[in-house]
């Protein structure tokens, strides 16, 4: 990857960020195969949505208390000015979908140039690599507010990768009753992040109708109908993933016998952001276990290819 992210001096309001380090995401190996969905990608586009990093350079108007400071940046571009931006949802911008590392220069770069309201500063001492993950921690973060888990609940989570894991760290401090996370693979890392249990989709259906809240953060084929089979009657379900494939479907009328109440999560708004920080730097998420791996910015080519291995735990890139 080449480094034009940051590319010519801030203007009014933006500043330029030294890049520590950007996570890989199955969105990132889509734009390099041209399969991310049409108005979700403008090409040419460096990728790199997940990010950590330092303020560099301010342009006019910005804030001076942030030069020098740790800092990630919402990835939506929103106008802050339409309907849906003043009711809060601002990944759901009415100006159009514009997103840092999908239709602007992404952060698989050396520097990254960005709006200076969307930078959310940590502590002096806050650790970049961990950091790097608040991005999709966000997302989850979204959808746990969601969910309004309550202590007590039983709960499970469909999904172990991590965003799966990610979910269970700040569901495990709602202090359910029961924490199940769903995986076909053997993941004991979960157990560590807060699950009492794993299980295969094959034995949790032992467990079909009796989860308070289910939390579907897999996108495969089939995850959300599981989700919704986990679910007690009037139970609550949140599905994050996207999987798209002809033969998934989750007919409408499971969902009315359930009677379960369901929400979908696009992205992170600037709430789940808030959260996700908030979380991040008291210790309920604890990102660094979920890092597998650390590459070179200049490995990133072979580690977007469609064929590239899927790793165990998050990859990340470090100028």
């Amino acid at each position: 990857m080449v480094d034009t992210a940051g590319e010519g001096p801030p203007a009014h309001g933006e500043v330029r960020v030294a890049v520590a380090y950007a996570g890989i995401c199955g969105s990132d190996r889509e734009i390099v195969a041209g399969t991310r969905a049409a108005g979700f990608v403008r090409y040419p586009v460096v990728p790199g949505h997940e990010w950590s990093g330092t303020v560099v350079e301010l342009g006019p108007g910005t804030d001076p208390r942030l030069l020098g400071r740790r800092v990630v940046g919402e990835g939506f571009r929103f106008c802050g000015a339409c309907t849906a931006c003043r009711r809060g949802d601002t990944n759901l911008c009415l100006s159009g979908y514009d997103e840092t590392g999908f239709t602007r220069p992404g952060a698989c770069a050396d520097e990254l140039r960005l709006p200076a309201r969307l930078l959310h500063v940590l502590p002096d001492d806050a650790d970049l690599r961990a950091a790097a993950l608040i991005e999709p921690a966000a997302c989850m973060a979204e959808a746990v507010l969601a969910a309004r888990p309550r202590p007590g609940e039983r709960v499970a989570v469909v999904g172990g990768g991590t965003l799966g894991l990610l979910a269970v760290q700040l569901l495990a401090a709602h202090s359910p009753a029961e924490l199940l996370v769903v995986d076909p693979r053997p993941r004991p890392e979960a157990l560590a992040c807060g699950a009492g249990e794993v299980r295969t989709p094959a034995a949790a259906r032992s467990g079909a109708g009796r989860f308070d809240l289910v939390l579907e953060a897999a996108g495969a084929r089939g995850t959300g109908r599981l989700a919704v089979s986990l679910a007690r009657r009037g139970g609550r379900v949140v599905l994050t993933g996207l999987f798209g494939g002809a033969d998934d479907d989750l007919p409408p009328a499971e969902l009315v016998s359930a009677a379960v109440t369901v929400h979908t999560v696009f992205g992170a708004p600037s709430r789940a952001w808030t959260e996700a920080v908030s979380a991040f730097v008291d210790g309920r998420l604890r990102p660094l276990a979920l890092v597998s791996d650390v590459h070179v910015l200049e490995d990133a080519r072979g580690l977007l290819t469609p064929d590239a291995p899927v790793p165990g735990g998050k990859v990340l890139l470090h100028p």
